[in-house]
């Protein structure tokens, strides 16, 4: 009897430091980056970096969308008033506001450099050759701005696309850790298993915190970016044949 009750004293004993080595462990989310392998807290600051710089993209890209809209909106106001062209471009040539208005002025820059120097007169040929060289203004200008308002969109694709890979790499250190820590113990018990599998899992956690909206953002603002820059191609289009038919009716 003496025996038993020394055996149960030395089992009640070590289940209880089994439970206060359990207790331990901090499994908010704060503990479980601090307690993590080095490796699987650099995984988890990189994807918290590349979160919070992905949302500063969204919010920069969506905002900025929406004020070009307006911009281009009063531009269009002005320019189909039936106003003078060559007012409107005096009120904005040193400072295009938006996208539309730098192609309004690259093209207009080129029709009056040419306006100047006469173009009574003038053969056929020359006359072609100036309204390709205000379109290919256009286009070039067009370009450029769209090369602008793309910037960054690669960082929100690559976020997108590596983000669960990333943390699918921590996940996996952190396992192969817990799976350590089981082999130094001796113990394939839950308390010392969950704290490894609860680390490696944040990290998958984060992955895809950072993935989601940034596959999401990018495939919304790529179609707002498609639909403005159509919108600017169809300007161009139209101002390109209001300059071709003022050329034709030059004598």
């Amino acid at each position: 009897m003496a025996n038993e009750a020394v055996e149960t004293a030395v089992e009640t004993a070590v289940e209880t430091v089994g439970l206060a080595g359990s207790v331990a462990h901090d499994l908010t989310v704060w503990g479980l980056f601090l307690q993590a392998d080095i490796v699987v807290k650099i995984v988890m600051v990189l994807l918290l970096v590349a979160s919070v710089w992905s949302w500063a993209i969204i919010f920069e890209k969506i905002l900025k969308i929406r004020r070009l809209r307006s911009l281009a909106e009063q531009f269009e106001e002005a320019f189909w008033s039936g106003g003078s062209l060559d007012d409107l471009y005096d009120r904005i040539d040193k400072r295009p506001p938006d996208p539309m208005s730098s192609l309004f002025v690259s093209a207009m820059r080129e029709w009056r450099r040419s306006s100047s120097k006469g173009l009574g007169g003038v053969s056929d040929q020359n006359r072609i050759s100036l309204q390709q060289r205000i379109d290919r203004v256009m286009d070039i200008s067009l370009g450029r701005e769209m090369e602008r308002l793309e910037r960054h969109m690669i960082f929100l694709a690559s976020v997108g696309a590596s983000a669960p890979f990333i943390g699918l790499f921590g996940t996996v250190w952190g396992i192969m850790n817990a799976f350590t820590s089981i082999a130094a113990s001796k113990n394939t018990s839950l308390a010392v298993v969950a704290p490894g599998i609860a680390e490696a899992l944040f990290a998958t956690a984060l992955g895809l915190v950072a993935a989601i909206p940034a596959v999401i953002a990018y495939n919304k603002i790529s179609t707002d970016l498609g639909r403005y820059g159509g919108r600017l191609e169809a300007f161009a289009g139209e101002f390109g044949a209001i300059l071709s038919r003022q050329l034709e009716e030059k004598p």
